[in-house]
């Protein structure tokens, strides 16, 4: 968004985290904050608010492949994993091969996607990146880096995996706030748009405190279960 900020006209981006209670499984806009939304700097600041004002268990965090986000979640919400989102992979993914073959390319790697299981999912992503090495070598070496990351959905319970594959759900609340700041155009400072996106955030964190919940209660439990069968020692009998 555009802000005046010392007498200039400059670009700035807003950025929101959206969270889900692992206890009742209803979502929270967690926080927003104005500043460069490509350094990693401002990402670490970004997150170690978010803890300082008590977030703790973080299991997965979900966003596109922005520079220095990745790093921060490591350094600051340690013990999650990352979820590269499917929908900016594939961007991504189809870039590096002709237009002709997109469509193709895009429908083949979405298989990866249909499957029932974990063990699943990832015979079929090496199945896929072996059939695309020939063809497209690039895409190929692609899928090999980024596999863990694109995957990491498949360690949850297969209710969750269409809610946390992506950040689509995260992109419909930017579309709404991108609507309703469009027709102030140029913002006279930061605070003016922390004020007006704020106020967005706001009906939409009520709306879904009575809303149905973002997980079911039964999916919930059976990631507590999965929780405490990790937790458990390995019993060794000779």
């Amino acid at each position: 968004m555009k802000a005046r900020q010392d007498g200039r006209v400059v670009s700035t981006a807003v950025v929101i985290a959206v969270g889900v209670k692992g206890d009742s499984g209803e979502r929270e806009v967690l926080r927003l904050d104005v500043g460069p939304s490509e350094d990693g700097a401002f990402w670490r600041s970004f997150l170690r608010s978010l803890v300082a004002r008590g977030l703790s268990g973080v299991r997965l965090v979900t966003s596109d492949a922005h520079r220095g986000l990745k790093g921060a979640i490591q350094a600051v919400l340690q013990g999650a994993s990352w979820q590269r989102c499917r929908v900016h992979f594939m961007r991504n993914a189809l870039s590096l091969v002709p237009k002709a073959a997109q469509q193709m390319v895009g429908a083949t790697i979405r298989t990866v996607f249909a499957q029932p299981d974990a063990a699943s999912v990832r015979q079929q992503w090496r199945r896929v990146t072996e059939g695309f090495r020939g063809r497209f070598p690039k895409l190929s070496e692609l899928m090999e880096e980024v596999e863990e990351d694109v995957l990491s959905y498949a360690t949850f319970p297969p209710e969750h995996w269409q809610k946390i594959w992506s950040n689509n759900p995260l992109e419909r609340l930017n579309k709404e706030v991108k609507r309703r700041t469009e027709v102030v155009g140029i913002f006279p400072n930061e605070v003016a748009v922390i004020r007006l996106v704020g106020a967005v955030l706001s009906e939409q964190h009520d709306e879904w405190q009575v809303g149905k919940r973002y997980f079911s209660a039964a999916s919930l439990a059976k990631l507590r279960q999965e929780e405490v069968i990790a937790e458990q020692p390995e019993l060794m009998a000779g």
